[in-house]
């Protein structure tokens, strides 16, 4: 009896889900008015002469960026016919309006949608948003090129390339090979993307981009400025993240570090009474000791990768809050920024941008990576209702699910739930291979990173004196 009623049950579930005329369009429309309601914008001041809404413009762009239509127009023309079907009303009337408006207003609505993102995150996240009490975020850079334009090279090239001291210096070099070698072609106009990934949950949190001469270290500065990141936060990064003043804005503003280090560092022992002991150093450059600012205290740490030892440095000084153990996970866990690159890059189709001007392809950057956090997120959500991993989401199929439904967003689904379902079950595969998928003429160890020792000094009389002064002013 008791089997007869779940499978009543069973059945009438199903015919509830089965609703007829219910599209693939509404059921996008319900994905995105989960992650973006009226209400992010509420406190935007709105501009005189405009006559659509914030959200209208951010449901049409991030449709714009999801289309697979080749050309730009083309894409803006399937995600206008799709808005105007979802929303009800016509948004933006033109190609042309659409990025005209994008370039004005895209400094304004990022930060309300990366909070709002953020904010979902920590929602849906559970267990993985937080990997040992921290909320760990990793930090890269890479560049995205654009089209070979006047005016994307005059703003996104590298203006003064083979002018600076080391390329008119070559013809003074002994070496009669590397002298006589010529500078090559100057890059083509890209734009240099900072992006803050995390690790947890393998997917964005926030993101700067820049000409092709920025300095990532100066973008996760501004990021640090701008953004108010949770309590117990942990910025992971390379040697491209070493530097005095970014690591005491990072610990004056109450946050963490993991930053691996090579020969181009100097750290200091014997400074005050701090030792060696639990690898307990100092960070004071002599810039910092003119100016009066406070040593570092940091802690060394060292473990062997493939390629060799690697070092790094963190202001968690007690080994209690974070082992060494725990640290090599994290760095470990720290290369996934690497595919998240490739992912945008290589599966969303945005190694090279299609806009013609250095704002317009600001703007495409900008939201082509909101709209991939979009569809990570989407698949995230499903996922860790049925307790999948993160690590095991695939962005391809998600995305695929998502463009397979913008095409048919006339047909009618087979349950109110359908890309739900379909976005729960794109995951990588699971099957076990009995060959490695890497390619043979490959190097195994190519891209795993190694480095020197810091160079490691014991502190002079002047740099103590120095100490013991600062002390005295500190008190």
């Amino acid at each position: 009896m008791q089997k007869k009623q779940v499978v009543t049950c069973a059945r009438k579930q199903a015919a509830m889900d089965s609703v007829p005329g219910v599209t693939h369009l509404e059921m996008l429309h319900d994905a995105l008015t989960w992650a973006i309601k009226d209400d992010i914008f509420a406190n935007l001041p709105r501009h005189g002469n405009t006559t659509w809404l914030p959200r209208s413009l951010v449901v049409t762009t991030v449709l714009w960026v999801w289309s697979s239509q080749a050309k730009l127009t083309e894409a803006f023309a399937e995600a206008r016919r799709l808005s105007e079907r979802m929303l009800g009303v016509v948004t933006i009337g033109s190609y042309q309006g659409l990025t005209q408006a994008l370039v004005r207003h895209t400094q304004r609505l990022m930060p309300l949608l990366w909070k709002r993102l953020q904010e979902l995150m920590r929602q849906t996240g559970g267990k993985y948003g937080r990997i040992g009490g921290w909320l760990p975020l990793a930090v890269d850079g890479s560049r995205v090129t654009t089209p070979r334009t006047l005016r994307n090279e005059q703003a996104l090239g590298a203006t003064h390339y083979g002018q600076g001291a080391k390329a008119k210096s070559r013809l003074k070099w002994k070496n009669k090979r590397r002298r006589s070698k010529p500078l090559g072609q100057a890059v083509k106009p890209q734009i240099w993307l900072t992006l803050l990934w995390h690790m947890g949950l393998k997917m964005p949190w926030a993101g700067r981009c820049g000409p092709s001469t920025a300095s990532e270290r100066g973008h996760l500065q501004q990021l640090l400025d701008w953004q108010s990141f949770p309590k117990n936060t942990l910025f992971c990064g390379d040697a491209g993240f070493v530097g005095y003043q970014l690591w005491l804005n990072i610990t004056d503003a109450g946050h963490s570090f993991l930053m691996r280090v090579g020969g181009n560092l100097q750290l200091l022992r014997g400074l005050g009474r701090v030792r060696l002991r639990n690898g307990l150093v100092h960070f004071w450059p002599r810039a910092a000791i003119r100016r009066g600012q406070p040593p570092l205290t940091l802690r060394l740490l060292k473990f062997q990768a493939a390629r060799g030892p690697l070092y790094l440095v963190t202001n968690i000084l007690s080994e209690r809050s974070l082992s060494i153990r725990q640290a090599q996970q994290l760095y470990r866990l720290r290369w996934g920024v690497e595919l998240q690159f490739r992912s945008f890059k290589q599966t969303f189709g945005r190694g090279k941008l299609r806009s013609r001007t250095p704002e317009r392809a600001l703007a495409e950057l900008e939201w082509s990576l909101l709209g991939l956090w979009l569809i990570q997120l989407f698949a995230l959500r499903e996922q860790l209702s049925v307790d999948t991993p993160p690590q095991v989401s695939s962005v391809a199929i998600a995305l695929s699910v998502i463009r397979q439904a913008m095409q048919d967003w006339t047909q009618p689904a087979r349950s109110r739930h359908a890309l739900r379902t379909r976005l729960r079950t794109a995951r990588l595969d699971n099957y076990r291979r009995h060959t490695s998928k890497q390619a043979r003429y490959r190097p195994p160890t190519q891209d795993l990173p190694s480095s020197s020792p810091p160079i490691l000094l014991k502190a002079n009389p002047h740099q103590r004196n120095a100490f013991q002064r600062w002390k005295k002013q500190a008190a």
